[in-house]
């Protein structure tokens, strides 16, 4: 299969825009900073490059060759800056991760190398080579430490900052950066079955039978079944979880191919690296605030459903609640000019 490359791409060309405005708002939380400079001060990257050598495999061009023609190629579709030690550990848990501070290295577990054919890998490779070029890898690789060393880090002298605070909200840009990385992961196989076919084989689904129809199906049943209380209820399932459900990736997958944008970056119509000053965390927000509109707007989950249906109520209500706070601050130098009603759009 000839694969387009990708001169020079900038990381937007797949980032999801939640994922980008999340962490634009997660550096901007009081004293996250702080945390980081805290943490980073008792973590060091290099026992983890220690211990990563000394129990799994590295990949090289004799050792695992097949796989490191494929990381290769990988490296070359997107015009990597560097290349990035990979390893395959024994695991046989299907899955992989990005490690690391400042020389960042890709770990595959053997669950993923024997359990997947050669186009899958590539995508899970493409995957956290993504994370890694978008600079997710020193923010994930701070909370595996939270998550695991959790005793350890309440112990970190914080000064009373709300660690559980800032823990939930790298928790919830977690789950958004995972987005990202499957947009990564389609772009270095460039088939979008492959990548279904990787996160139906996440979900469980292997062996003789698996279908990734049947799987797109469920995902669509998922997201319009149920009632409202449904649609809460797996709001907070997601709450503690590093990944969103593989049927919400893989509907996200489907939307970002429905609209185009994925051809239009194989067309050659992608950002560029030396564009990337140019844009602006405003940019990042109007993104988002535009793509969760759409969504909204074609969304067939039951909470969107019943919002949507008593939309007028509700833009009255909150008409009402305006006008009697604009009368109870009426000397305010900057009162605001713009009602709630006439931001929600049809």
């Amino acid at each position: 299969m000839n694969r387009v490359h990708f001169p020079s791409i900038s990381t937007h060309a797949w980032e999801h825009p939640a994922d980008r405005a999340t962490l634009d708002s997660l550096r901007k939380i009081p004293g996250f900073d702080v945390v980081l400079r805290k943490i980073l001060g008792v973590l060091s990257e290099r026992p983890l490059r220690l211990i990563t050598q000394g129990s799994s495999v590295e990949v090289t061009a004799s050792q695992y060759p097949k796989l490191n023609r494929i990381y290769e190629d990988v490296l070359a579709t997107f015009d990597a800056p560097d290349r990035y030690q990979l390893f395959v550990t024994q695991n046989p848990v299907m899955n992989a991760g990005a490690v690391g501070l400042d020389d960042p290295f890709i770990v595959l577990n053997s669950g993923v190398v024997l359990g997947m054919d050669d186009a899958q890998v590539r995508s899970i490779i493409g995957h956290e080579l993504g994370h890694i070029m978008s600079g997710h890898v020193l923010y994930k690789t701070m909370l595996r430490f939270l998550l695991q060393g959790g005793q350890l880090a309440l112990r970190v002298p914080l000064a009373g900052l709300p660690l559980l605070a800032i823990l939930g909200a790298l928790l919830e840009w977690d789950r958004k950066s995972e987005l990202s990385g499957d947009r990564a992961g389609l772009l270095a196989c460039q088939d979008p079955d492959v990548v279904r076919g990787a996160l139906l084989r996440l979900a469980g689904g292997v062996g003789e039978g698996a279908s990734v129809e049947a799987f797109r199906e469920q995902a669509q049943r998922y997201h319009e079944d149920g009632t409202v209380v449904d649609s809460v209820m797996k709001t907070l399932a997601l709450l503690n979880r590093t990944h969103p459900f593989p049927v919400q990736r893989i509907r996200e997958l489907d939307l970002w191919i429905e609209s185009g944008e994925y051809q239009s970056i194989l067309d050659g119509n992608y950002p560029r690296r030396e564009d990337d000053a140019q844009s602006s965390t405003r940019e990042a927000w109007r993104e988002t605030v535009n793509t969760y509109a759409d969504g909204f707007k074609a969304s067939a989950d039951p909470l969107a459903e019943w919002v949507k249906a008593t939309g007028g109520d509700v833009r009255k209500s909150a008409s009402e609640a305006w006008d009697w706070l604009k009368r109870q601050t009426a000397d305010a130098e900057d009162e605001p000019t713009t009602r709630p009603d006439e931001i929600v759009e049809e």
